[in-house]
């Protein structure tokens, strides 16, 4: 472990705007002051470059584990981010320009020694609903498509499909589309703005009435537990932010087999830590922007997940 205080950046949202009982950046903020870290947050619009160095107002935060006063922080001074040992790069999506302008200005913090996770390039690179078609062997049949009239015969061949945009999150604009339905046109129309916009078509697994599982790996090895979101009554949406309910559950023997599948690329790439969401026996998404549920594993079996993450940059500070 290194000698010195470590220096954490956290690039993320308002710390103010969390809801501390359920936010994955907090839980590593929380682990991180435990071990005495020195915590700085700041948003992607605090960040900037000049000088031949990338800067941000950054406040120095200390965080409690409450639900009324998780945070507190100094006031905002311009800090040169090449005296960070490491930053986590925690911004929601949506994926926007200003997310990839913000990888970039990290990619020059890489060249400066700086340890950034997830690695900004491959931020850039792998999208969470593009990048699982690089294990076809993992996923339900799938169609990528602006075409409404590829998209209308994909619904026809399968009967019912899950229709999403690329860059949701939360499902916002995700349907259920079955062959038949009125709709349809209308629908794709809306998510793919009159052809013009790639939207993803996925065989629609009736397995998501046991969940839509989480499963969190860090280097590439997953966590043991993961965090099945059971859609609510009447919704086939397995997302917490759509009233699934979050109920942790052991891996099966399944689940292992596709971590095993992806971690090399995970590690190849420098994703550390990374969220993939199985419905059934298929991966669906690879969350590499922000992953979740850590608070609600660590909960629901006393685990400490943001330990196990936070010993990981630890061996790799010491080796750097």
């Amino acid at each position: 472990m290194p000698m010195k205080r470590i220096r954490l950046g956290v690039l993320m949202d308002d710390i103010s705007s969390i809801k501390p009982n359920k936010d994955s950046s907090f839980a590593m903020m929380l682990e991180a002051q435990a071990r005495g870290w020195e915590i700085h947050t700041f948003d992607s619009s605090d960040m900037f470059y000049s000088g031949n160095k990338v800067c941000a107002l950054t406040r120095i935060t200390k965080v409690q584990d409450s639900e009324t006063n998780w945070h507190s922080s100094e006031s905002s001074d311009v800090t040169n981010l090449e005296s960070m040992d490491v930053v986590f790069m925690r911004k929601d999506p949506p994926f926007d320009m200003d997310y990839i302008y913000s990888t970039y200005l990290l990619e020059q913090l890489e060249l400066q020694g700086v340890l950034v996770i997830n690695k900004p390039s491959s931020l850039r690179d792998a999208n969470e609903k593009l990048f699982a078609l690089n294990f076809p062997e993992c996923i339900p049949k799938t169609l990528v498509s602006s075409k409404i009239s590829q998209l209308q015969s994909f619904i026809d061949s399968l009967s019912t499909v899950v229709v999403k945009p690329l860059d949701g999150m939360g499902g916002v604009d995700i349907f259920k589309l079955s062959k038949g339905d009125t709709n349809i046109s209308k629908i794709l129309k809306k998510i793919t703005n009159n052809e013009t916009r790639y939207i993803m078509a996925q065989e629609f697994l009736p397995e998501i009435k046991n969940g839509d599982k989480r499963i969190l790996l860090i280097n590439g090895r997953p966590v043991d537990y993961a965090l099945a979101r059971l859609p609510a009554e009447g919704s086939f949406k397995g997302n917490l932010a759509a009233g699934a309910k979050g109920v942790g559950q052991p891996l099966s023997e399944r689940d292992r087999y596709l971590c095993a599948q992806i971690a090399p690329t995970l590690i190849k790439k420098g994703l550390v830590f990374v969220g993939l969401d199985v419905i059934g026996d298929y991966i669906t998404e690879i969350n590499v922007t922000s992953p979740t549920c850590i608070r609600e594993l660590d909960k629901q079996f006393e685990i400490n997940i943001s330990a196990m993450l936070l010993d990981e940059v630890e061996k790799r500070l010491a080796l750097s």
